[in-house]
């Protein structure tokens, strides 16, 4: 692949995300994958089974990333989540607000995105000032103070604060090794787990969602990692991947995208910028959602309820953007796609995100009742 000339490289990148986004979209709006819904089950209703899908996602991803890896087929150090930098304040923080603003917004950025394509014209809202907030906390307002303030607030870890590199360190155990044990632990632990469940095992959909969802994010560690990797770009003579936003090798992550997807139409006619793994895996969601609520006739213009609906989504989606480039990742980014290079910080954030969410829920049901 690296005698293809970059400029095709890049069109294989986007033309690839952009099918692994859409069965996504697709098979994400058919099960009702949804992340703030299996914390609010969980939550409110004490059912766990969508949230032994998004485990079965992370399970998949973990053991498919994970089996790339020891082929030599990506090198998941090249991401963004495995680096020296452990910021682990911008993790808590981030994660926490970003799971406070998907309950408020009725949904994480992927689920936006797959009620988008299903008609839901509040979550457009969602959208336009998810995508705002991000910008002005990479490049902007907001990016002054996660730089000077929260990003302080960090570790350096050598090698990486991946588990196997800081087991490896701790025990003097090489580190493929403990690649595959760790891979095998946690993969085959949440899958016995899942599947220890009875009613979770007579619900096809269960499965269909969270083995599907894991396999799109392994599929974008292949498509960016392997077919857009670059062991020297002619251009510049150094390691490249190619169509991404980062310049390190991507998975799907939904908040990031959002920002360039905005910013990629407001400057249509810069012949200079390109369609991204990013962008392209936003249009790619909203497009396979789209399809499958026309085929299945579920397509459903929804709007707001009043003001104080609008007001919850327009915060919430302003909470998800600042969340989620502050901790590097939302519910997919860093809770399946981080999670599957088995790096702390995406565990952290997945943690942090799911008590975000939990404890929003809590405070809402606690003010129910005493406005009752």
């Amino acid at each position: 692949m690296n005698e293809v000339n970059p400029a095709q490289l890049a069109h294989y990148v986007a033309w690839g995300a952009f099918a692994l986004a859409f069965v996504f979209g697709a098979v994400g709006n058919k099960t009702d994958f949804c992340t703030m819904g299996a914390v609010s089950d969980w939550v409110n209703i004490g059912d766990f089974n969508r949230m032994r899908m998004w485990l079965l996602a992370i399970a998949v991803a973990v053991l498919g990333a994970n089996a790339l890896q020891l082929a030599g087929v990506v090198n998941l150090s090249k991401s963004i989540y495995q680096t020296p930098s452990f910021t682990w304040l911008s993790y808590i923080v981030g994660g926490f607000l970003f799971g406070v603003g998907m309950t408020l917004g009725s949904g994480c950025a992927s689920k936006t995105l797959i009620r988008i394509g299903a008609g839901n014209l509040k979550s457009v809202v969602v959208f336009v000032f998810l995508g705002i907030a991000a910008y002005m906390t990479l490049r902007g307002l907001f990016g002054a103070f996660r730089v000077d303030v929260l990003e302080k607030a960090s570790l350096t870890l050598p090698g990486g604060q991946d588990l196997p590199n800081l087991m490896a360190r701790a025990t003097g155990i090489g580190k493929r090794t403990w690649v595959e044990i760790l891979s095998l632990v946690i993969g085959g632990g949440l899958l016995a787990f899942v599947y220890s469940s009875r009613s979770f095992r007579s619900n096809f959909d269960y499965t269909l969602g969270g083995v599907i969802t894991g396999l799109v994010v392994v599929g974008g560690w292949y498509v960016s990692g392997h077919i857009g990797y670059l062991a020297e770009d002619p251009n510049t003579l150094q390691e490249a991947f190619i169509a991404t936003n980062t310049g390190r090798m991507e998975s799907f992550s939904f908040v990031s995208p959002v920002a360039f997807t905005l910013e990629y139409l407001m400057f249509w006619t810069d012949t200079t910028r390109i369609i991204t793994y990013g962008i392209a895996s936003a249009a790619g969601v909203i497009a396979g959602s789209a399809a499958y609520a026309l085929a299945t006739r579920t397509f459903r213009w929804e709007s707001f309820r009043d003001a104080a609906d609008t007001g919850n989504h327009m915060l919430g989606g302003i909470l998800m953007g600042f969340g989620g480039i502050t901790a590097l990742g939302c519910t997919i980014g860093q809770g399946i796609s981080g999670f599957s290079t088995l790096a702390l910080g995406s565990i952290m954030t997945f943690v942090a995100i799911v008590a975000g969410a939990a404890s929003t829920m809590k405070f809402q049901y606690w003010r129910m009742l005493r406005e009752a």
